[in-house]
């Protein structure tokens, strides 16, 4: 008998799980199973990405679903449409054998009318994106009367996108009367509050230790210069020929320039960001799924809901904002058992920001040297001579050509023919590394004050650590008065009794009309243009506009103070990238330029 059956799924389920390979239960879904099926409490449950949460919460709505009703009864929320659609298709594949079954999945991007036509037919599991999913509601599509379960996926993301108003309004329209599910890899402070609003005595259940990082993956940091981390992106991927990684970056700027770059020189690479279409999104996917692309670039929420399995690498090109996040990041590798490594490119003024990620995933950042040139044509000779051992031979094919071949190398000894042969694809990596110079440390003498972007304004607020506003916050504050999921965000300095922020200046004038009446938690929100004094301090200069409500003196003073947390860098919620890619072969046709 499966493992499946003892926990109370019924045997079209169980023998769906069996086709698609499913053989025991993860901690999670034996903790979480039983508990949906037999009790109608709240839950609130914690695993790592890849441990099987959304057959967690899936199978046992499967189990309990009224099948003699076309009536919608489960809502799935999550934070992003790949993430939604790959929910989507596992509850499909969970149950193809059972009849009358009918999943929509619902997110922005995509044609409207066709998904309104997919609720009229009738769906008893809806998946959807938080906008999308409001939008319905209110076109009166989506009727969410008859609800038995919602399931809040990565919630903590979803608030820090700023889709609590969009939360607030969907749990209005379902019943009192229903279980709440909330499943997530982190427990952030954000959770505390989703349980306290939106459940009631919720059970909470965990597999393995809140926030920690996967067994199975090493954390490794590289400490070099602000110049040297594309560089050292470079000799990281050169110095593991079977490279399978995902690139974090902090912004669409930052991963459009990583993406591009890549791909000139050659790499086999390309990128995931909020601007593709969603037919442009899966065929990027797919493509890196079917591991015809060895390295994708992504910002974190871009690649919220990319299930890949094997992959080797993940490469924080940029520390994350939050240490959840990075939990997020890393638990990308490592997956079913297997070993993967998560590694953080950092300068020295980023060192101390491995403290708080260490204390998270309780473990230890191991410092590793950058690859020099002598190690990395070691390690590409040594691949080009694996890959002509396992090559297979087709006899039928060669053997019309083999006497011309003899007649033309007859004069070339044995061991110089295997030296000349070698040398053909090898000689670039020769040249290319020859003279590398040493990119090991952080000796710049890189100002300890961050200069304001160009291309961003920044803005001062009236709010900071005293009135429990962290960046995820903020983040989450400026989406929710935007009404917008894609404005690019530069720093974030977090003080006091105030903060700064920064956002892409094309917004700026949207920024003042939006925050005209904006409130934080029952507090009058205060925001100013304002511009960084030359030398870090001094009072906040240039010309002001002010917005928001309320006293103009609770904001707590006109210093731009460097106590406090020092300053963040903001993340862009939506991703960014660069579109498509241009170049296609492995690695051992890179054009090398750039620095060695």
């Amino acid at each position: 008998m499966s493992l499946f059956n003892e926990l109370g799924l019924r045997q079209e389920i169980v023998n769906a799980l069996t086709d698609l390979g499913y053989e025991k239960p993860t901690p999670i879904q034996q903790q979480a199973i039983p508990q949906i099926i037999n009790a109608s409490n709240d839950l609130k449950a914690f695993a790592q990405t890849g441990t099987g949460k959304t057959a967690a919460f899936s199978l046992p709505i499967l189990e309990k679903l009224d099948l003699e009703s076309k009536a919608t009864q489960a809502i799935i929320l999550s934070p992003t449409r790949e993430l939604a659609i790959q929910i989507g298709k596992n509850i499909e594949d969970f149950c193809k054998y059972m009849k009358r079954v009918n999943v929509v999945t619902v997110y922005g991007g995509a044609n409207i009318d066709e998904q309104i036509r997919g609720l009229k037919r009738g769906a008893q599991i809806v998946v959807g994106t938080p906008g999308r999913t409001v939008d319905l509601i209110k076109r009166k599509q989506l009727k969410l009367k008859d609800i038995k379960w919602v399931v809040l996926d990565e919630a903590d993301e979803m608030l820090n996108m700023g889709f609590k108003d969009d939360l607030d309004q969907i749990l209005e329209v379902t019943p009192k009367e229903k279980q709440t599910l909330l499943f997530s890899a982190t427990f952030p402070r954000e959770v505390d509050a989703i349980a306290k609003n939106y459940m009631t005595k919720p059970v909470e259940i965990s597999a393995g230790k809140k926030n920690a990082g996967a067994d199975k993956v090493s954390h490794e940091y590289y400490l070099v210069s602000e110049k040297n981390r594309y560089p050292t992106l470079k000799r990281l991927a050169d110095v593991n020929p079977n490279i399978y990684a995902i690139v974090f970056c902090r912004t669409r700027r930052e991963t459009k320039s990583v993406a591009a770059n890549l791909i000139d020189d050659g790499y086999n690479a390309d990128a995931l960001h909020g601007d593709l279409s969603q037919a442009q999104r899966d065929i990027v996917m797919e493509k890196f799924r079917a591991k015809h692309l060895q390295i994708l670039v992504a910002t974190d929420v871009a690649a919220r809901g990319l299930d890949v399995d094997d992959l080797t690498h993940v490469i924080n090109y940029k520390l994350p904002d939050q240490a959840e996040n990075y939990t997020h990041r890393s638990g990308r590798t490592g997956r079913a058992g297997k070993e993967g490594i998560s590694i953080a490119i950092i300068t020295n003024r980023e060192k101390n920001s491995l403290r708080p990620i260490e204390s998270k995933i309780g473990k230890k950042f191991i410092a590793q040297q950058v690859p020099g040139g002598k190690e990395i044509c070691e390690k590409q000779l040594f691949k080009l001579i694996e890959k002509v051992k396992d090559v297979e031979v087709n006899e039928d094919q060669i053997n019309p050509y083999l006497e011309g071949i003899y007649a033309q190398l007859k004069d070339i000894e044995h061991d110089e023919l295997i030296k000349r042969f070698v040398s053909i694809e090898f000689n670039q990596f020769l040249s290319y590394y020859q003279g590398a110079e040493d990119l090991n440390g952080d000796d710049s003498r890189e100002r300890r004050t961050r200069s304001t972007d160009e291309n961003f304004t920044r803005f001062y607020i009236n709010l900071g650590k005293m009135d429990g506003l962290n960046p995820a916050r903020l983040i989450g504050l400026i989406n929710e008065n935007l009404k917008k999921s894609d404005v690019e965000i530069g720093q974030i300095e977090i003080l006091k009794s105030f903060s700064f922020f920064e956002i892409d200046k094309a917004f700026a004038e949207q920024a003042v009309e939006a925050f005209q009446h904006a409130e934080f938690e029952g507090r009058s929100v205060i925001v100013e243009v304002t511009t960084k004094p030359k030398g870090g301090g001094g009072r906040r200069s240039g010309k002001k506009r002010s917005f928001g409500g309320g006293d103009r003196n609770s904001g707590g003073g006109g210093r731009e103070r460097r106590s406090g947390s020092g300053g963040y860098k903001g993340k862009s919620s939506s991703g960014g990238g660069y579109k498509g890619g241009k170049k296609s072969g492995g690695f051992s046709g890179a054009k090398r330029s750039g620095k060695r």
